[in-house]
Order: structure tokens, then C-alpha cells, then sequence
């Protein structure tokens, strides 16, 4: 039995999708994570647009975010994750089978990051490719590795989450330039032992609020030639009521989907947007604040890098230990959801 009754769905909510994973079971071999030097905290920013220390840890529980220095391409950050995830995984760049890069901020519509990624790495032949599904590509890229080694078309997978949103931001616009900010996270996926590693997955869509989170102009294309670079935009109120009813519905689709209750889950890491729909989606489940990683207060909203950043500081804090239960969830602009239990391995 879950600690609570999963929540009563609307009748307009768009229905999840669950399912456990099938095939040869994969788990994460190793973390790697990169933030810029360059740190901008609230003060900094109550100089440059009306706000204040005290009002956006009020709102956000953001207190810091790290900025990429002016010139800095998302490859360079996905590059230096990348390498810290092989070493801690003790894995070789020659190993990679499949490298998935999870970006809202390419360095251009093409190439992919990842190619360059691969470039860098030095390891030419492995299929390379990008994911767009904002700040749930993470989880949507480790589906892929799950996916590609349960079917036997890969051994060895690096995801990577890498973001320099700074660039995208219009920092007279209150709304947005207090929440985002730059890094990269990043995860090699290796084949597991039986019984451990990925479970279960929710991923899903709803089109229906495509225009509750966007950069640029949806009606010429983010790319349009009149527009030198695009700049995020939200619909807050309407984000914070997606995203708090979206984590509550897939942490329950999810552990159902593995066999689990709410309860079994021992540390859950979602994905660092705010801080009170953080602790509105854990209390309504029923999870403890103890048994949620929480670092948005020095990193802000890195999308897509937000997951593996808090899974590399919950690993380097030994938060997680062999035979963890670990929820991941995200959610994001499209609008698009993801969330996977797992057994760390």
C-alpha cells in the first residue's frame, strides 16, 4: 500500500503513460556534473532589474545561479560533464556506443551538440544525436540509453543535460532572469546486474500548453531571421499548476508501473524549477523533505542539466547508496513530462 490514495485525475488531464523496462536491464555507472566559475547571486541581480534577495527566495529558493563567461558554447560545458561522468564511471570515451546530449540551448539549429561532443572526446563512429524536450530531455535521453541497451543496439550510453541559458534571457524581465541558469550534468549507462537499475518509466506529452513556456517567436520560429537570438518566456501561474499536478501523477504512475509504493522510495530527485512546487509535489505525495534532493538555491534552473546536477551533489553528499530506491521526474516546456524509479546499483 502507497502511504497515500494516488490524487483524483481531472477529466481534462491528459492520461500517463507507465511501463516497466523490458529487456536487458541498464543502470547509471557514474555522474559527472560542470557549473561556470561565474557566479550571479540575488543582490547582483537587484542591481540590473526591480527585485530583491528576499523576494525571489520567497517565490523560488533560489538564492545563486552560475553564468557562463560571454562566448561559451553549450558543447564546452557538455564536454566538461562528459568527462567527469567516464572517469567516475571508470569507462573509456572509446567505450561509447551512443552519446545523447538533452539541450534547450543548442550553440545553432545544427550540428548537434552531441557531434561536437564526440568530436572533443575523440571518438568518431559512435551514433551521436540531440534531444528537444526542454527541461525533461535528461530523463527522455536516459529512456534512450535504457532503450538502446535493452535491445541489445548499445553496451554503453552517455547522456548529457548541458544548458547556457544566460544567453537566452532578456534580464529586464523579472519573470525569467531570476529563475534560469548555466551547467551541465551528465550519465553513463551501462548494462546491469539482474534485479537493479531502471524499473519503470512515465514519459509523455501535451501539446495542448505549447505556449505556456517558449523562446522566441512561436509564429516565425525561434530561429527567424529578424530575431538575432530567442528569449524565454512563461506563463508562471499556469507552469507552477502543471508542474505541481504532473510530479504528484507520474510518481505514482511510475512506482505503480514498477511494483513499488511511494513509500519504498528513498531519495527523489526532481527536477530544480522552484522550490515550493517541490515541496507542494512532495507533501501531497507523502515524501518527506529529507527524501528530496534539493540544490536550486546555488544553481537556479539549469532545464535540462537541473537532474543531473542534483543527482551528482546528492552522489559526491553519499545521499544514495547501493540498493536505493531513486525517483527521478521532470517536466518542461511543450509541455512534456518524464519520470523513472530505479535501483542504484
Amino acid at each position: 500500500m502507497a502511504l497515500r490514495t494516488a490524487p483524483r485525475v481531472r477529466s481534462d488531464a491528459v492520461p500517463l503513460r507507465a511501463f516497466r523496462s523490458k529487456g536487458r536491464p541498464s543502470a547509471i555507472a557514474g555522474v559527472g556534473t560542470y557549473a561556470p566559475d561565474r557566479v550571479m547571486t540575488n543582490a547582483d541581480l537587484a542591481k540590473i532589474v526591480e527585485t530583491s534577495d528576499e523576494w525571489i527566495v520567497e517565490r523560488t529558493g533560489i538564492r545563486r545561479r552560475h553564468l557562463a563567461e560571454p562566448g561559451t558554447t553549450t558543447f564546452e560545458l557538455a564536454t566538461r560533464a562528459a568527462r567527469e561522468a567516464l572517469q567516475n564511471a571508470e569507462v573509456s570515451a572509446e567505450e561509447l556506443d551512443l552519446i545523447v546530449v538533452a539541450t534547450s540551448s543548442p550553440d545553432g539549429p545544427f550540428p548537434s551538440v552531441a557531434c561536437r561532443v564526440q568530436n572533443e572526446l575523440g571518438v568518431p563512429g559512435a551514433c551521436a544525436f540531440d534531444v528537444l524536450a526542454a527541461c525533461t530531455g535528461f530523463v527522455y535521453g536516459l529512456s534512450l540509453a535504457d532503450a538502446f541497451i535493452a535491445s541489445g543496439r548499445a553496451d554503453t550510453v552517455l547522456v548529457i543535460g548541458a544548458e547556457v541559458l544566460s544567453r537566452m534571457l532578456d534580464w529586464q524581465d523579472r519573470a525569467t532572469s531570476i529563475i534560469f541558469g548555466d551547467g551541465a550534468g551528465a550519465a553513463v549507462v551501462r548494462a546491469a546486474r539482474r534485479g537493479a537499475g531502471f524499473r519503470a518509466w512515465c514519459l509523455g506529452s501535451d501539446g495542448r500548453g505549447y505556449d505556456k513556456v517558449t523562446a522566441g517567436d512561436i509564429p516565425r520560429g525561434a530561429y527567424a531571421a529578424h530575431q538575432a537570438q530567442p528569449l524565454i518566456a512563461q506563463k508562471g501561474p499556469d507552469v507552477f499548476k502543471f508542474a505541481t499536478d504532473i510530479f504528484i501523477r507520474q510518481a505514482y504512475a511510475v512506482a505503480d508501473a514498477a511494483g513499488a509504493a511511494i513509500e519504498d522510495i528513498d531519495l527523489f530527485v526532481p527536477h530544480q524549477a522552484n522550490r515550493r512546487i517541490i515541496e507542494a509535489a512532495a507533501r501531497r505525495v507523502g515524501l518527506p523533505m529529507e527524501r528530496v534532493q534539493v540544490n536550486l538555491d546555488e544553481y537556479g534552473n539549469t532545464s535540462t542539466a537541473s537532474i543531473p546536477l542534483a543527482l551528482g551533489d546528492a552522489l559526491k553528499s553519499n545521499r544514495i547508496k547501493s540498493g536505493d530506491q531513486v525517483l527521478l521526474a521532470g517536466f518542461g516546456s511543450g509541455l512534456t513530462w518524464g519520470a523513472c524509479l530505479l535501483e542504484w546499483e
